[in-house]
């Protein structure tokens, strides 16, 4: 565990690079990053196990009065997933969950067109993949981020998350063969509050690093 809070993705990101350096020769890995901050973090390691990196885009599916509270989210693919016991206890109407479902899918498909710039989704069929993200709260965007990944292929798939809440971090690691996690702070309350800089990461830096990163690899090969 490191000393909180931390200093930023990037450090954030070298961080979880030294947890990971197994992983490379021998796995091969690509190394996805949920959008927006995600990436900056997965740039680090896909830079320090010398990987190739791509992104998993995924959207929270916030409650209408509480957008950052999640009750499900949506990822590439076609994959949903519900919240039902936030759904439950906040009495959502399906009607309600479906307009949200339809706002967020035309940010994904934004999102989709503007990072990826027609490049095709890698195979991942046996294929080792490193999901990486800044932070989880309730942990609902990487639970559909997965559940997109195993539906692809994947024969082993790791999580990298800075921080977050132990409970959410026992949740993922039982979805996944190795979770890394830098720090499990109670109580946690959002992912900024164990940052020292946690700005926005715009649409501008996630295409920046990902054309380094696939330049990068065009070379090598």
């Amino acid at each position: 565990m490191v000393m909180l809070p931390l200093v930023d993705r990037v450090r954030a990101g070298q961080a979880l690079a030294q947890q990971l350096k197994h992983y490379q020769p021998l796995e091969e890995p690509l190394v996805t990053g949920l959008p927006r901050g995600g990436v900056p973090v997965a740039y680090q390691i896909a830079q320090s196990l010398n990987a190739p990196l791509d992104v998993m885009i995924v959207r929270k599916l916030g409650l209408t009065h509480h957008r950052e509270y999640a009750m499900g989210a949506i990822a590439s693919g076609g994959v949903q997933i519900l919240m039902n016991d936030v759904v439950s206890a906040n009495r959502v109407k399906p009607d309600e969950i479906q307009r949200v479902v339809e706002q967020e899918k035309k940010e994904l498909d934004r999102r989709e067109k503007i990072y990826r710039q027609q490049r095709p989704w890698p195979n991942l069929h046996a294929r080792c993949v490193i999901l990486v993200d800044d932070g989880v709260a309730t942990g609902a965007t990487m639970f559909a981020a997965i559940r997109a990944i195993r539906n692809q292929g994947a024969t082993k798939i790791i999580t990298a998350v800075p921080v977050a809440p132990r409970e959410t971090a026992e949740q993922i690691a039982a979805l996944v063969d190795e979770a890394v996690f830098l720090a499990m702070p109670q109580p946690f309350y959002a992912v900024g509050q164990w940052y020292e800089k946690f700005e926005q990461t715009s649409d501008e830096e996630v295409q920046s690093l990902l054309a380094k990163n696939w330049a990068r690899n065009r070379t090598d090969n």
